[in-house]
């Protein structure tokens, strides 16, 4: 596999997962290709998570930051020093004899002077041009290999009368070659994935490792199957506890085992069907399962047994338990966090913390829940909505004015006018009256509470009390009195009116009844 940017700072994610994997147990160079980097950068990542004595566990708690701080990685400048590595490849043949030692012995002799990551490096480059090869040995339960056939089928749909290509997912124990196989609408990543899922389960355990063809998962290079780097399926790896090792590029000897499984499935099962007429997946499946419990069953000469014989005597013991509990397939999305503290997900807007505005963050969307993470870390998590161009905000999310303003509501706006007086209450409950909404009030009423900031409570009573006398409603009015100092003149008083004396000559209500 062909690898870049050398020389570059390793994203905090691949060094997670380099830690993630050397504690579960993967030697260096398996961590190497899983995570596409050189193998002499995982063992100084190794080295030096180990001497800052960070666990993967406590890296996960750690940001980005916080990680290359602990870490303090630094460039190595380059040294082209010549070294015969024809006689650095010899002695490595020798018993207990390791890069590592070669490197010092040099170092003491004098023969170079270049760190021991150059060493590697170096040595791996030269190692490169030799064109080596060597025979894949398996182990059981080691490696499950998988890819798409280039053959397709097409489905058709009996009621749109539109067809439909099939693709073609196979997977491929290494020691016993026990295959699987299964048609999807796409090759898109949750049929990738789901694909992975079914596979595991019908083999009723996970291997150690699988190898996909050709994946490749730099942060700026592009991917079959998600571009970007790929966090959904390194979170469906950390579910199952399973380490991905890609083929490399037009290798086609790193994935041997499935390139023959892919041509027996496609000799064995899909050239028999191809007359049939399927009008759905369910039914194609079907047929297809059939014919690969007649492939599984079949005798292979080589090994004097079938494929189900060999997987029950080597694969199946050597693999893993199945996880307890199932995978929640999620999709993940980069987004930037707008100036109203939100971000978009299918047309629906999530709150972040409002410091967060402008950040870059990461999106997990899965089918209940949206979370937010930045720098490893989660900073908001929402039940998914389905409501489109709706906003779900959360209070704590909120800058401080704002949440000010949310709070505002009828009642407690009566509650301060009650505390001010009961002239307060009553202009407060008119201004409430006048208006069709109740926030349409609110912005009123907040000019009412700057009046009594400034005027004190008791002057507000008493214009509220004159404004009420006239039946004046409204911060205007209150402003005017106030200003013009009528809340200290004498009050009002409400005289009732006396009722009129009688006459002769006055007929009275009554008399049109």
């Amino acid at each position: 596999m062909g690898r870049s940017g050398q020389g570059v700072q390793l994203p905090m994610v691949k060094f997670r997962e380099i830690i993630r994997l050397h504690e579960l147990g993967y030697n260096q160079s398996e961590i190497a290709l899983s995570c596409a980097v050189a193998r002499s950068t995982v063992q100084d990542y190794i080295r030096r998570a180990r001497g800052k004595g960070l666990s993967y566990e406590e890296l996960s708690q750690l940001s980005d930051s916080e990680a290359q701080v602990r870490l303090g990685k630094g460039k190595q400048p380059k040294v082209e020093t010549a070294i015969d590595f024809a006689v650095v490849h010899r002695d490595l043949q020798g018993k207990g004899v390791t890069l590592a030692l070669l490197w010092q012995e040099g170092l003491d002799q004098q023969q170079w002077n270049l760190s021991y990551g150059q060493f590697c490096r170096r040595y791996g480059q030269w190692k490169g041009h030799q064109d080596l090869s060597m025979r894949q040995t398996h182990q059981a339960g080691e490696k499950l290999f998988v890819d798409y056939c280039g053959q397709t089928v097409p489905v058709y749909d009996p009621v749109s009368g539109e067809t439909q290509t099939a693709q073609i997912f196979v997977a491929c124990l290494g020691a016993s070659n026990y295959t699987f196989a299964e048609a999807t609408p796409t090759q898109t990543l949750a049929h990738w994935i789901g694909s992975h899922e079914r596979a595991l389960a019908f083999f009723g355990g996970v291997p150690k490792a699988i190898v996909p063809d050709n994946l490749k998962s730099g942060v700026t290079d592009p991917c079959r199957y998600e571009p970007g780097v790929n966090q959904s399926y390194h979170a469906f790896a950390e579910h199952y506890q399973v380490a991905i090792l890609p083929a490399r590029s037009k290798k086609p000897r790193d994935k041997s085992k499935v390139e023959k499984a892919v041509q027996e499935v496609e000799r064995q099962i899909l050239a028999p069907l191809r007359h049939q007429r399927f009008t759905s997946f369910t039914k194609l499946n079907a047929a297809i399962q059939a014919r690969l419990e007649q492939l599984n069953h079949r005798l292979m000469k080589s090994y004097g047994c079938s494929r189900r014989a060999l997987f029950e005597q080597v694969d199946q013991p050597a693999l893993q338990p199945l996880p307890t509990h199932a995978f929640v397939f999620a999709r993940w999305k980069q987004a930037k966090v707008n100036l109203d503290y939100h971000l978009e997900v299918d047309k629906h807007y999530y709150s972040v913390p409002y410091w967060f505005v402008r950040r870059q963050v990461s999106v997990k969307v899965s089918e209940s829940l949206v979370e937010v993470f930045f720098e490893h870390r989660r900073i908001a998590v929402h039940p998914r909505s389905q409501a489109p161009y709706r906003h779900t905000t959360l209070p704590e999310h909120m800058p401080p004015e704002h949440w000010a303003y949310k709070r505002q509501s009828k009642e407690t706006f009566l509650t301060w006018a009650q505390q001010v007086g009961p002239q307060t209450h009553r202009q407060v409950t008119a201004i409430f009256a006048a208006k069709d909404h109740e926030e349409q009030a609110f912005r009123t009423l907040k000019g009412l509470q700057s009046l009594a900031t400034r005027y004190g409570a008791q002057r507000l009573e008493d214009a509220c009390r004159r404004a009420n006398t006239f039946a004046l409603v409204g911060y205007r009015r209150l402003k005017a009195i106030l200003k013009a100092q009528l809340d200290r003149s004498v009050p009002l008083l409400e005289v009732p009116q006396a009722p009129s004396a009688r006459h002769d000559y006055v007929r009275g209500a009554d008399y049109y009844h």
